[in-house]
């Protein structure tokens, strides 16, 4: 495809006065570019967390899903034994369950399939661990990964296994690759041994951490640029029902102690039902501050507030009874910013970071709606702002984009001066060209804007129809265009969802889809990329005639400055099937280089990427000629092109 990017930078024939002529005006800032301007939702849904991002290979671990020995099955070679699940008792434990295996003779053990198989690669080395107790009799432990046939690619032994528990661990390389092998634990000898924690992780996670996170998806929101990222959700937080909800403290701390809870998305979906999908929590806060200060990003947690989902049970804690919610904010803000002396500081730093996180945001519930929201967002907002009025609260406007609930918070909110309020979108691709200029008329004194939740749908949610194709990232590209514009209300913004497995989605679409060992990122992924790695530091206007394009001959376009690299960016979308000449001329700036630097990302409406062609919608670089101040190309038909002109700016 690169031949017909470079037939439209060529553009010496076009006829001037079909040229579309437009002017940047870099000496005229409209607003500031906030620094969290683009950023990333991350929610556990999709297999997004367990299974995808936290690198962990074996399911059900230490043996606490509802059913202790989903995922695992007994298995022999010529001997015999029998598994025997105990729980310890101890109801206030995040383990409770262990499984006592008793070896009657030869080879006996248990074989766990992972995560829709476990993905593994040739030569790679795998960090295996168990927490184990033996016994009586002599029992040595023989571990094997073996492919789909049932061939053995990795081994290792264990033996001297302790009577007291203690964790034994074992490294060891690979020989083949597997995208959907087994671990197999095998127990010889004669004798009775307890296990838990049965581990598998590659040595090749993100930075090399031991039980870190998958390294080619990390890589992914590393390659975004960042200016947040939001977690844990999302409908995550809330939970069907409160003894469901996610609650922060459970998911810190050692990871055998952190207490698992049922993924709330395992069964919305009767025709996408994941009875073994469960949260482990080996991917907690901890791991999520880590990982946003890894990237360069804010930290946005989201804590409930005394409310679950409210189109699954819509349960509510007594007004009367918020206190320990309220509790688990202002622990919250201690476990991140708070001295290494402090209780939760003192945690933080015993996991390994003693400096603090410098947290600046928090959001109050996800998207509840209604007086009962409004009421228990005051008792937090009462509390927070005055013990830490440094942290800007995230309120909710509810599921919608408008209709009443959207209106009757915006109403209250408006009144309470809320700092950012949380905007969610899953529309079709119509809905977001005709809301280009959606932000125009907000009120620029009134709370600013976060664009928490938004994608373009071509079909119904759950449909595997409803796709990452190049229309919907077409549409979002020209929505956030009018986004930019309107930088000085809209703070921040995320596309959601964020992964997806392919073999174990509830969500259609998402960003970026994996299997057990490749990732690929969507047309609408590009897009994000695109916009977050030109963001600019002052949005400036970008006028034809003196008006802003948002669909004027079916172009979108905004454009920005970045005083500290001295580049005028320009984004243009082009939503007509046929190419379109334009001319910009650049006001205001002094340009350093003749050449200006363009990355173009187009495709046919249906244009999708996938496992097997990564790339088939994929943005190309160029190098085109300034004359004078004039930047001239012909936009590709259903194309966006990002322009960076390298100037002197002018005050």
């Amino acid at each position: 495809m690169k031949f017909f990017v470079l037939g439209f930078l060529v553009f010496g024939s076009l006829s001037s006065s079909a040229q579309k002529k437009l002017t940047v005006y870099a000496n005229k800032p409209v607003a500031e570019i906030s620094p969290t301007m683009w950023g990333i939702f991350f929610e556990d849904i999709n297999f997004g967390a367990d299974g995808g991002l936290y690198a962990e290979l074996v399911k059900n671990r230490s043996f606490e899903f509802t059913t202790p020995l989903m995922g695992w099955k007994e298995i022999k070679q010529q001997g015999n034994g029998r598994i025997l699940v105990v729980n310890n008792g101890i109801e206030s434990s995040g383990n409770q369950r262990y499984v006592q295996v008793t070896v009657d003779e030869g080879s006996y053990g248990i074989s766990n399939e992972g995560f829709r198989g476990m993905g593994i690669q040739k030569n790679e080395q795998y960090n295996f661990s168990v927490l184990a107790r033996k016994g009586h009799g002599d029992i040595k432990m023989h571990i094997e990964l073996v492919n789909m046939a049932g061939k053995k690619i990795g081994e290792a032994s264990l033996s001297n296994l302790s009577s007291q528990w203690k964790t034994s661990s074992v490294s060891f390389t690979t020989t083949d690759t597997a995208t959907k092998g087994r671990l197999n634990v095998w127990l010889e000898g004669k004798g009775k041994v307890d296990l838990d924690m049965i581990s598998l992780f590659p040595q090749n996670t993100w930075k090399n951490r031991t039980k870190g996170l998958r390294k080619d998806l990390v890589q992914f929101l590393a390659d975004m640029k960042p200016g947040f990222i939001r977690f844990p959700g999302g409908c995550i937080v809330e939970g069907r029902d409160l003894s469901n909800r996610y609650q922060w403290k459970k998911t810190v701390g050692a990871v055998e102690d952190r207490k698992l809870i049922v993924n709330r998305w395992n069964t919305e979906f009767k025709h996408r039902l994941t009875p073994d999908y469960y949260q482990t929590f080996g991917l907690g806060f901890f791991e999520y501050f880590q990982l946003s200060e890894d990237l360069g990003a804010e930290p946005l947690p989201i804590l409930n507030c005394g409310m679950a989902c409210q189109y699954n049970s819509g349960e509510v804690v007594s007004i009367n009874d918020m206190d320990p919610y309220i509790q688990d904010a202002l622990d919250l803000v201690e476990f991140a910013n708070g001295p290494a002396s402090s209780q939760w500081g003192r945690l933080r730093a015993d996991m390994g970071h003693s400096e603090p996180f410098h947290l600046k945001y928090l959001g109050i519930g996800n998207e509840q709606w209604d007086e009962q929201y409004i009421e228990r967002y005051k008792e937090f907002e009462k509390v927070l702002q005055q013990k830490h009025p440094e942290i800007k609260l995230v309120a909710a406007a509810g599921p919608s984009p408008d209709g009443p609930r959207f209106d009757y918070a915006w109403k209250e909110f408006r009144k309470l001066n809320a700092s950012l309020i949380d905007e969610h979108y899953y529309q079709a691709p119509e809905w977001f060209l005709k809301n280009v200029n959606r932000y125009d008329n907000y009120d620029r004194k009134g709370p600013k804007v976060f664009a928490g939740e938004y994608a373009a749908h071509s079909k119904t949610v759950t449909q595997f129809d409803n796709r990452n194709n190049w229309e919907c990232a077409l549409a979002e590209a020209a929505f956030m265009t009018g986004l930019e514009r309107n930088a000085d209300v809209v703070r921040m913004s995320s596309y959601a969802p964020l992964f997806a497995h392919v073999d174990a989605w509830q969500w259609t679409p998402d960003l970026i889809w994996f299997d057990n060992l490749r990732s690929y990122g969507t047309p609408n992924y590009y897009v994000q990329k695109l916009f977050a790695t030109n963001k600019g530091t002052t949005a400036v206007p970008l006028l034809e005639n003196g008006q802003p394009l948002s669909g004027s001959d079916s172009i979108y376009a905004s454009s920005v400055i970045d005083k500290k690299r001295g580049e005028v960016i320009i984004k243009l979308v082009n939503t007509s099937s046929t190419s379109l000449p334009v001319t910009i001329n650049i006001e205001g700036a002094k340009l350093s280089q003749k050449n200006a630097a363009v990355e173009q990302l187009y495709s046919g409406k249906m244009g999708v990427n996938s496992l097997d062609q990564p790339k088939a919608v994929y943005p190309v670089e160029q190098s085109l000629t300034i004359k004078e101040k004039t930047v001239a190309l012909s936009l590709p038909p259903l194309s966006l092109t990002i322009i960076k002109v390298f100037a002197a700016l002018t005050k």
